[in-house]
């Protein structure tokens, strides 16, 4: 078993949901008392929160690239960035490592195209919406369509992360608001939607909508274990 190298605090809400998945993951393929081989470095949100909103990424990218080599000289084998929204700064993450880097992009486009779906609706913070790096992964790569809110939609969408979810506060009426959102989506041909931030499958499931839902949490966490096992 390889040793994952997890770069977490981003909510550190949704990287206790990569960690439990993954364990849970490892426990199910092995049996008896395994548990995943893994190192998680944290970083304090506050700080990457708010250079994010100030459009500091460079400054964001050198934090990712030495989180990342941080991992690999503590015995990394691997890197899992939890998060959609940090992706951005996959390529300077790729670039300063010697090992894989698993890109949640990626993850999910092999979860998409198993259930041979070609359209798909993309939430997540405004930043993973309207930049380019998550659709360009899905449509080169994949052949997929994404589609995304309209921009009243998308802020309410980006406020809701930031203001409840990654603090832990989960409310009915957000929930509603995602799942009238969805339908939207749904009604502009989406056959499945993406939760493209890891802290949306806190409030939404497969059980509130009628579509494919695509838990990038889940996904990217159980493609982890698949890589640190293959031999």
């Amino acid at each position: 078993m390889k040793t994952i190298g997890l770069i977490g605090g981003m909510s550190w809400e949704s990287s206790a949901v990569y960690y439990e998945i993954i364990n849970q993951k490892v426990k199910e393929l092995l049996g008896g008392f395994h548990s995943c081989k893994s190192i998680m470095l944290t970083v304090d949100f506050a700080e990457i929160e708010s250079l994010q909103h100030k459009g500091q990424w460079n400054e964001l990218c050198n934090r990712m690239a030495e989180a990342a080599r941080t991992l690999e000289k503590a015995g990394a084998a691997m890197i899992v960035l939890c998060t959609n929204t940090m992706h951005i700064c996959s390529h300077a993450i790729e670039k300063t490592i010697n090992i894989p880097f698993l890109h949640i992009a990626r993850a999910t486009g092999m979860a998409i195209r198993q259930q041979g779906l070609h359209k798909v609706g993309l939430l997540g913070t405004a930043f993973t919406m309207e930049k380019p790096f998550y659709k360009d992964i899905l449509r080169e790569e994949f052949g997929i369509e994404v589609i995304v809110p309209d921009e009243e939609d998308r802020s309410t969408v980006h406020r809701i992360i930031y203001d409840e979810l990654v603090t832990g506060k989960i409310t009915e009426a957000s929930r509603e608001r995602y799942r009238r959102i969805i339908k939207n989506l749904e009604k502009q041909g989406a056959q499945g939607v993406i939760l493209g931030c890891t802290e949306i499958p806190l409030l939404i499931s497969q059980d509130d909508m009628s579509i494919p839902v695509f838990d990038t949490t889940r996904i990217h966490a159980e493609k982890a274990v698949e890589m640190a096992l293959d031999k």
